[in-house]
């Protein structure tokens, strides 16, 4: 398998969980900005949608969306249980918390990275991410990952996110289970080993 990713970018998620899997794979830096890849090929040639991330399988089929990636990764080891098997209710509780951070929080994001965005506009995606904040930090207060005693995928896809307040003027002060979870995720060994690797980790 290969993924296409960007450093820091949402394609951390799947990297994380690739990690934490135990699966092999490699790795296709990709320039978001020039949709170029490592190799100066053109980025739309192998993901028409031009964005991040992408999982090239080894027959040739592709995936594009992170969290249907994070779930096939999941469900090719399933003994690691990053999610619950098919057709279990628990299953649709994990798609229901990955569809809330896919369309409520990580799109949330976006006028806060957008160069063009006035002032007003990420001034309201701040406020507008605020509730929803909260709503994870109730969730993370009552249990230690989103599902419950159990790592997930979802809970690479939401440290991911939490990843971007900084560096987007979120103050994560107000919400202690958020910071917690923060820093229990970023101590898993898998997840180290995805931040070195896309160099957001310095390694001495």
């Amino acid at each position: 398998m290969k993924l296409y990713y960007t450093p820091g970018a949402c394609s951390l998620s799947p990297h994380i969980v690739l990690c934490e899997a135990g699966h092999d794979y490699e790795l296709e830096r990709v320039d978001l900005k020039a949709k170029t890849t490592s190799d100066g090929s053109d980025y739309r040639a192998i993901n028409a949608k031009g964005s991040v991330p992408a999982l090239q399988l080894d027959n040739g089929d592709l995936l594009t969306e992170g969290p249907v990636i994070v779930q096939y990764l999941a469900d090719l080891a399933p003994a690691t249980k990053l999610a619950p098997a098919f057709g279990t209710f628990a299953r649709y509780q994990l798609m229901e918390i990955l569809n809330y951070l896919t369309s409520d929080v990580h799109k949330g994001f976006g006028p806060l990275f957008n160069p063009v965005s006035t002032d007003e506009a990420k001034t309201a995606a701040r406020t507008a991410l605020a509730p929803r904040l909260a709503l994870l930090d109730k969730k993370l207060a009552a249990s230690p990952f989103l599902t419950g005693a159990q790592f997930s995928v979802a809970d690479a896809y939401l440290f991911v996110l939490l990843s971007w307040t900084s560096r987007v003027g979120i103050d994560t002060a107000p919400y202690p289970a958020l910071q917690a979870f923060q820093k229990t995720v970023a101590a898993r060994p898998a997840v180290q080993k995805a931040m070195v690797a896309e160099g957001l980790i310095k390694v001495s």
